[in-house]
């Protein structure tokens, strides 16, 4: 092996480490305020309606970062993309911290959602090249590491939220992960050797509908529809918990927490999951189960939480690592899959199913809002769990693939 192949190796690798610290820090700053989310919205004054409404402002935010984030890494280099995400994503939480106008949290959440998808197309694109070179996946483990940040600051969130306020608690966040997002990204590959201009055979400008385009339609969908549950799940889960079952402070963070853990568990062992199912059945496998339990249980826990809380916390729970664990290796799967349609730039792709998919993640619990403002949560969260369900079906849009030298 020559030196330069040696070298190419040896910044591959830093870049792996850097990606797994990148990610666990995405997973902090986008969770960082689930916890915190009854309190935000009962000191805003907000209807469950209302808060979906002021939720758009991360779909739009999001959907305008991932439609930029293609042609910017294409352009510039993801390591580059990274840097300026890396300010604008804890600028949105610090934000959110100080708002006590619906406009202000709807301003906010834009600002979030925008910096968000500029960091998270950036590390997939990163992830991509990262395992190219290794010749390894990685891909899941890197969606695990999000969701340990998922975990950690959604169980610290929770246990201190007697003790500390909302606000200090999301300016504390914001302003350690700025730092450490600036200090990762020296680490990743550099736009010299991350190949985000493609080749001669891919096109970095894509129509956004055609027959071309279709393949990504698909997995984009497939993606909008898991990351809906998944949505749901972060935004919706406390407040189903505390309103129509009556949990206290605290114990309503359970939700998402059990969710959380078990995406940890079922995306760092996804990478091997995904070589031994392979990822079309993997994503069937993990929409149909995952969101048939999901239902079940919460159709179950929700009417006995009134006579037996207890039995009702461990049913609902379960559901929701069910979710968990069904969705967890689905946004690896569809993003791969996104890489390897013919003639379409890399990162172009996965721009273009982030836009479809990653909107799913904001929107999807602002349907659930709406519903739930002319019925109630309980029928609300049947929308996330048939989106989980459909997931599955469109697993048939995934090419098995193996990542290469």
């Amino acid at each position: 092996m020559s030196l330069e192949a040696k070298d190419l190796l040896h910044r591959a690798k830093l870049a792996r480490n850097a990606n797994w610290i990148s990610f666990l820090l995405l997973g902090i700053v986008s969770m960082g305020w689930v916890p915190r989310i009854p309190e935000i919205k009962d000191a805003i004054g907000l209807s469950n309606g209302a808060f979906g409404f002021v939720l758009i402002g991360s779909t739009f935010g999001s959907i305008t970062g991932a439609q930029l984030a293609g042609r910017f890494i294409h352009t510039y280099g993801s390591q580059r993309v990274i840097f300026v995400g890396g300010i604008i994503m804890p600028a949105g939480l610090a934000g959110m911290a100080l708002s006590n106008t619906a406009t202000a949290l709807f301003l906010t959440l834009f600002t979030m959602g925008v910096g968000y998808a500029l960091l998270d197309m950036s590390y997939n694109f990163q992830g991509t090249v990262i395992e190219k070179i290794l010749g390894r996946r990685y891909m899941s483990s890197f969606h695990g590491m999000w969701s340990t940040g998922a975990f950690i600051t959604t169980v610290i969130g929770g246990v201190i939220t007697r003790h500390v306020s909302p606000q200090v608690n999301l300016l504390v966040i914001a302003a350690i992960c700025l730092v450490a997002y600036l200090i990762s990204a020296k680490f990743l590959l550099s736009p010299e050797i991350d190949g985000h201009k493609g080749d001669a055979e891919h096109e970095a400008k894509i129509p956004f509908f055609g027959k071309n385009v279709m393949p990504l339609w698909l997995l984009g969908v497939g993606l909008l529809a898991s990351l809906v549950g998944e949505g749901a799940a972060s935004d919706w889960g406390a407040i189903l918990l505390r309103d129509e079952m009556g949990y206290e402070k605290g114990v309503y963070a359970s939700a998402f927490a059990s969710f959380s853990l078990a995406m940890i568990v079922s995306r760092f062992l996804g990478d091997r999951a995904l070589d031994y199912f392979g990822p079309a059945r993997l994503v069937k496998l993990g929409g149909y189960l995952g969101g048939s339990i999901w239902g079940l249980a919460m159709a179950i826990a929700i009417p006995l939480s009134a006579t037996h809380p207890l039995i009702a916390l461990v049913i609902v729970n379960i559901g929701f690592v069910a979710a968990g664990l069904g969705i967890g290796p689905m946004f690896p799967a569809f993003i791969l899959a996104a890489t390897k349609i013919p003639g379409i730039a890399p990162a172009v792709a996965i721009s273009r199913v982030g836009v479809i998919g990653i909107a799913g993640f904001f929107f999807g619990p602002t349907v659930t809002g709406i519903i739930s403002q002319f019925t109630n949560l309980s029928i609300g969260m049947i929308y996330p769990v048939a989106m989980l369900i459909l997931s599955g079906y469109l697993s048939r849009g995934i090419k098995s693939s193996k990542p290469q030298m």
